[in-house]
């Protein structure tokens, strides 16, 4: 199945939501919209697009209603996720974790573009297994450019088959988030290592067994 959502945030307006798969978008609040699971996605196979603008004076905060539970399908245990932000505004991405169940191999990809008066926050939060599980796999790509200059190109891969795999004490949980504008006084949660880049702005990470409560 292949899920599509676009949202469009224009300054004295409530957003402008299309979708069509298996995941909605509802406005919340008039700058404040979540992501709803019409159906049980992703599975293996699944494909999942979600493309948001966010025009110059406005603002937007963009979460979900539950965890993101990515599972194996019949014929794949493979699936994929592709997030573009186009960024004149304000957007705040607050996304709740994805969790990568049973031995699922989910990839996740986000396009972020701001222009010179945007201002983002990007938080992503990944889980292998539930309790008792280990098997699961997640890639994520994070590619951000801001007046059209490279920001900062970041992958992460995690779980089973990843390059920092251990069998005994490998993390099985991570935190990102990048704020821009942003410095090294931004807000990170204890343990994190936080990278102040070159054309501004803020990347704090966090690795471990399990996510924490915020």
């Amino acid at each position: 199945m292949h899920s599509e959502v676009l949202i469009v945030a224009v300054a004295g307006r409530r957003p402008r939501i299309e979708c069509r798969g298996g995941l909605a978008a509802r406005a919340t609040l008039p700058d404040t919209v979540h992501l709803v699971s019409a159906a049980a996605t992703p599975l293996g196979g699944d494909t999942v697009s979600v493309r948001v603008v966010v025009a110059a004076g406005a603002r937007l905060r963009l979460c979900s209603v539950a965890a993101t539970v990515a599972l194996p399908g019949p014929v794949t245990r493979r699936s994929h996720a592709d997030y573009t932000f186009e960024v004149a505004g304000c957007l705040d991405v607050d996304l709740e974790p994805t969790v990568v169940a049973a031995d699922a191999r989910h990839e996740s990809a986000v396009l972020a573009a701001v222009d010179e008066a945007g201002e983002l926050r990007l938080r992503e939060r990944v889980q292998i297994g539930r309790t008792g599980e280990g098997q699961g796999f997640w890639s994520g790509a994070l590619r951000v450019d801001v007046k059209g200059q490279p920001l900062l190109r970041h992958r992460l891969e995690l779980g089973a088959g990843s390059p920092g795999d251990d069998i005994l004490a490998a993390p099985r949980a991570c935190v990102s988030e990048l704020r821009y504008p942003g410095d090294a006084q931004s807000p990170a949660d204890a343990g994190s290592t936080v990278l102040e880049l070159a054309g501004g702005g803020v990347l704090t990470t966090w690795q471990g067994a399990r996510l924490r409560p915020l």
